[in-house]
Parts: structure tokens; C-alpha cells; sequence
């Protein structure tokens, strides 16, 4: 029998992700406060909370960040709260974030063509 507090047992795909944050919510009676504003408030401060970690790291340390245990730790919480409220935040608006993701990068491959044979070597802003 499948332990329902396994992590690996639980799907990992995006519906399935924001129907146990819902569930989670609901059970605290925390919905009057997931508002648009004030999830993407929170998201604004989870990634502030990341950006954090690399703030004074060469850019050398921000490569082997992840070789340091306590530190990866950090990360990757940081990453699963800034993920939370992103996905709580479009489920709220109604909002498929791969879909949006998709025609955005579309968007972006006809706004930044590929080079020519004059390339600049500066990223364009996306």
C-alpha cells in the first residue's frame, strides 16, 4: 500500500501540484487571503527570499551553489515557495502557466530570430 505522506507516491504534474495547494489552503480557511494581489505579493517576496542566497556570490560561488548542502537546501526551498505562489497565483487568475510559458517562447523566437553572421553577444531582454 501506497503511504499517502510519500512524497514519491504524490503525481508531480501541475494540476495535481495546484489541486493539493488548494487543498491545503482550503483546510486552513486560508482562501479570503489568496487574492491575486496578495499571492503575487508573496510570490515578489519568496523570490526577493531566493535572489537573496546569490546576493553578494561571484558569479564562480553562484555556479557550485548547489555543492553545499545547507545552501542547496535554501535553494530549493525557495524554489518550491517562489513555484507555490506562481501556481497558486494562476490558478486563482485561471491562468495555464505551461500555456502561457509556450506562447511566450513563441513570441520570443520571431521578436529575437536567430543571429546572422553579425551577432551581438549581449542576451536580449525577454
Amino acid at each position: 500500500m501506497t503511504d499517502p505522506h510519500d512524497d514519491a507516491s504524490r503525481p508531480a504534474d501541475l494540476p495535481a501540484l495546484q489541486r493539493r495547494l488548494a487543498d491545503f489552503a482550503a483546510a486552513r480557511n486560508w482562501q479570503p487571503y489568496h487574492t491575486p494581489k496578495n499571492l503575487v505579493a508573496a510570490l515578489g517576496v519568496e523570490a526577493a527570499e531566493l535572489q537573496e542566497i546569490f546576493q553578494w556570490l561571484t558569479p564562480e560561488e553562484s555556479i557550485r551553489v548547489m555543492d553545499d548542502p545547507d545552501t542547496a537546501h535554501r535553494v530549493t526551498d525557495e524554489v518550491a515557495d517562489v513555484l507555490a505562489y506562481l501556481l497558486q497565483f494562476c490558478e486563482v487568475l485561471g491562468v495555464d502557466p505551461l500555456a502561457a510559458l509556450a506562447r511566450k517562447i513563441d513570441r520570443n523566437e520571431h521578436r529575437f530570430p536567430l543571429p546572422g553572421p553579425e551577432r551581438s553577444d549581449a542576451p536580449p531582454r525577454a
